[in-house]
């Protein structure tokens, strides 16, 4: 999309330089790319905590199976 925007000199200048770019095209993407990545990091940090830190063990598994199992089959018997 093509779009006219007046950005600072200094500040296109050191997005290309921090990014590497070789145009200002080029930078613009990177640093909008970076900002987008951080962002949406910073919406999964709110979950953080929430979710368990480990892996369920094998064990666990099948004892949620056979809970779940059980409670499907008494529920088809009535």
């Amino acid at each position: 999309m093509k779009t006219t925007v007046d950005i600072p000199e200094n500040e296109l200048k050191d997005a290309m330089r921090f990014t590497k770019a070789r145009t200002k095209r080029e930078a613009v993407v990177k640093v909008l790319e970076e900002f987008n990545r951080r962002r949406r990091m910073a919406e999964l940090v709110k979950y953080s905590g929430s979710f368990s830190d480990r892996f369920p063990t094998n064990e666990e598994i099948e004892a949620v199976d056979a809970a779940r199992d059980g409670a499907l089959n008494g529920r088809s018997r009535r």
